[in-house]
């Protein structure tokens, strides 16, 4: 496949077998766009990071592209039993953290329940590969003392994934 880049009007991709025009690709538009949603309730009462279930996969169509990541991560709660619990989710890519988004989430410094509801992030990265992405949520307790829950009540979680065209 050809491609014709150009400063002045973007990327230009040739035209196919029955489209009426060639397809421009210019700096900031958005390419293709991944959705994924998990509402699962999950716990964890370890400082060990564990998945939360919601996870999506992207293929950028070019290495210089940027990935867009909007994340709602909903239903967090600190379940009773420790004053110092809180609850810490952390952006992946691959298994790599990009980003902690909710570091001492539901720390109120009591020992009773404390529903938070959503946290949420958005991360512009610069995978730099063309490969297939995994963009996926981690958590963990803050002090591995009280168990801490995502999708509490199967509320839904979501990850969106944008390709930006650079």
């Amino acid at each position: 496949m050809t491609v014709i880049i150009d400063g002045t009007a973007g990327v230009t991709f040739p035209v196919t077998a029955g489209s009426a025009s060639a397809v421009q690709a210019s700096s900031g538009r958005v390419l293709q766009v991944v959705n994924a949603t998990y509402s699962t309730p999950t716990s964890n009462s370890t400082s060990t990071l564990a998945d939360t279930g919601l996870t999506a996969s992207i293929t950028p169509s070019s290495a210089s592209n940027k990935v867009l990541v909007i994340v709602s991560q909903n239903g967090c709660r600190k379940e009773a039993g420790s004053a110092v619990s809180r609850v810490f989710v952390q952006l992946q890519r691959n298994g790599t953290g990009i980003g902690d988004f909710a570091g001492s989430s539901a720390y109120t410094g009591v020992s009773d329940i404390n529903d938070i509801g959503s946290v949420s992030a958005s991360i512009l990265d610069s995978p730099a590969t063309t490969s297939a992405i995994t963009y996926k949520t981690r958590f963990r307790n803050g002090a591995n003392a009280a168990s801490v829950s995502v999708q509490t009540d199967n509320e839904t979680s979501t990850i969106t994934l944008m390709e930006i065209a650079v």
